[in-house]
């Protein structure tokens, strides 16, 4: 390869394929670096099997500047837990200053990158600047946390020829890492951690709330070693202020634990640094309580048992899977007894989610005896109560699961001129308070009734930009999904819960809802959407000048690995519960009430239902 020619040709997409070491016990294939002519694009390896390892190839012999480029970018999308290999591609000064570990940035594809040579006056050979470009999907930060981001991607590689060597090699280059959106989606997974809410009050059990905590770690590198850690060091910026840990300030794996797996009773062992030391025992539960939830995700059936070790060795606590259930509740240990509906009558009615029924029965109580006309409800989630809105969405009612219960006076009202700006459908959070939006557009508000009852607070949202069209609040009671209206569009937007319960003024409690964010940016119209795990949604929507589909996103804003859910033609409104063993339930314009199991296909349930709801 000429330097004429690489000093101004452009090279394309680096789309990284199979980087083999040759020796591997398992391989797909072995790459060999090109020795002469331009950079060429290589299609993204496609997701493999978990238990294949990729690795790169190190610098060939006499490697030109432009080769250099590509086998780093492609040793970036390795298995090699170290990045030793795409550490040899670099000078010894570069190798001092670059971290791998301080970001990874998700390109749409490989970065395409354009080589300009700039001549050193004390360099008689040249040296190579290449310009890496491509459009962001997102940046997973040193926390972990993955951030959707769509902006331009400019950064540049500079090689020198080493003096001693005579071979080229990378002397200046960004921090962290970069790589298309398919060579991520090989590499990383997502799983939850786990913390505890601040402000929750214990369950029925003395439990304490749970709060999924989503983060991004490489799949085939140690993950859960590295989960431990990420746990250990706290929870991501966004969810920290609402959030507390059992483990001390400081606690660490012990000095010298490199990796961390389960053993042949399926326990894992956890050696912890001085720091948690002098811990008692109910704390120590807590803290392994948070350690196994985590580990749910990241082995095929979980993690039976864990030990926490101190500094010294010795045995700090042992706890098993049964007994966390005890001391943490989360969204999916919840299992609803029924699913609900309002029916052809303009009732709340149920049908058991235990098994499968297709027969709806009125529920018990004032909301289920036809008295009131209702075009949504909500249930709470001990499924005790429920909150019914008027077929003119101008009034909501509460009103009591029990026969014989009597409904009283609606607990609000709205003065929107029409239906469509009147109250949205209501939603309880796991503390049994009740959210609902007034969409009314001389006075658009976001409302919570402590537990049901009582003179209706707003709740203040600063950096909300649009008119509220729907809420759904999570069973943790920290996070709330809400569909926001603007200029003709309507987006998905997470926020984060921020309770001020500070009563020595004597003054009411204020909630906040902090921070919002998009999380399916791609979608200019969203139209319904439903939890649908502890920190997965799922969305009905479309793209710009696209059909209505429906998709999974994570809280974070990224899509989840796997199959969508299977299309349900004129789809208006979905339901999921935050068990996601239990099915689907959509109302169809077409077929009414339809639910979706797990590997089956839609099927109607009733032709005149309509607003499906779980519990929440």
């Amino acid at each position: 390869m000429g330097a004429d020619r690489e000093g101004s040709g452009r090279l394309r997409p680096v789309r990284v394929g199979v980087y083999l070491g040759c020796g591997a016990l398992l391989l797909t294939g072995c790459a060999s670096m090109p020795d002469s002519g331009d950079l060429r694009g290589v299609e993204s390896t496609p997701r493999q099997d978990s238990q294949v390892r990729v690795f790169a190839l190190p610098p060939r012999e006499d490697a030109r500047p432009a080769e250099i480029v590509q086998g780093f970018l492609e040793a970036l999308t390795s298995d090699d837990a170290q990045y030793k290999t795409a550490l040899k591609y670099l000078t010894t000064a570069a190798r001092k200053t670059w971290d791998p570990f301080s970001s990874t940035t998700v390109l749409t594809d490989g970065p395409d990158a354009r080589s300009q040579q700039s001549v050193k006056a004390q360099d008689s050979d040249g040296s190579y600047s290449y310009v890496l470009a491509g459009t962001k999907v997102a940046t997973v930060n040193d926390q972990h946390a993955y951030m959707p981001d769509s902006a331009a991607y400019h950064a540049t590689v500079h090689l020198t020829r080493q003096k001693d060597t005579k071979q080229w090699r990378i002397d200046g280059l960004p921090q962290g890492v970069v790589m298309g959106n398919s060579d991520f989606q090989r590499n990383y997974v997502s799983v939850n951690k786990y913390y505890f809410a601040s402000n929750a009050t214990s369950g029925s059990a003395g439990q304490l709330g749970t709060v999924a905590d989503p983060v991004y770690v490489r799949e085939k590198v140690d993950p859960m070693t590295e989960m431990v850690r990420a746990l250990l060091k706290g929870p991501t910026s966004w969810l920290d202020p609402v959030v507390t840990s059992s483990f001390p300030s400081g606690t660490d794996l012990k000095k010298g634990v490199t990796s961390l797996s389960p053993d042949d009773r399926n326990r894992v062992t956890v050696p912890l640094n001085h720091k948690a030391d002098r811990v008692g025992g109910p704390q120590c539960d807590r803290m392994a309580a948070q350690l196994l939830l985590t580990f749910r995700d990241l082995t095929p059936t979980g993690v039976d048992e864990v030990e926490l070790q101190r500094s010294n060795g010795s045995q700090l606590c042992v706890l098993s899977e049964d007994h966390a259930e005890i001391i943490a509740s989360h969204g999916t240990a919840e299992h609803p007894g029924f699913e609900y509906f309002i029916d052809g009558k303009q009732r709340l009615v149920r049908l058991s989610s235990t098994n499968g029924g297709k027969e709806a029965e009125p529920v018990p109580g004032p909301l289920g005896d036809g008295g009131r006309k209702l075009r949504a409800a909500a249930v709470s989630r001990d499924e005790d109560s429920a909150a019914g809105v008027s077929v003119d969405g101008s009034s909501l009612y509460v009103g009591s699961l029990v026969s014989g219960a009597s409904l009283g006076d609606a607990v609000l009202h709205s003065q929107g001129r029409t239906a469509q700006d009147r109250l949205t459908t209501p939603s309880w959070d796991g503390r049994g308070d009740l959210w609902v939006a007034d969409r009314d557009p001389a006075n658009p508000r976001l409302l919570l009734l402590e537990k049901g009852a009582g003179e209706p607070l707003q709740v203040s949202t600063p950096g909300l930009d649009g008119r509220v069209k729907a809420v759904r609040v999570a069973a943790d009671g920290v996070r709330v999904a809400l569909i926001v209206e603007k200029d003709g569009k309507s987006s998905l937007q997470i926020g984060r819960i921020d309770r001020d319960t500070d009563t020595k003024t004597g003054e009411r409690p204020s909630v906040s809802v902090l921070e919002l964010h998009s999380v399916a940016p791609q979608l200019e119209e969203v139209t319904a959407m439903s939890w649908a795990g502890d920190s997965r949604l799922v969305v009905v929507g479309r793209e710009s000048e696209g059909v209505l589909q429906m998709r999974y996103v994570q809280v974070d804003g990224s899509t989840p690995v796997g199959a969508a859910p299977s299309a349900l033609t004129g789809v208006k409104e979905i339901a999921a519960s935050e068990d996601e063993r239990l099915p689907l339930v959509a109302h169809s314009e077409e077929d009414g009430i339809v639910r979706l199991s797990s590997g089956e296909q839609w099927q109607k349930v009733v032709k005149n239902g309509t607003a499906p709801v779980y519990p929440g």
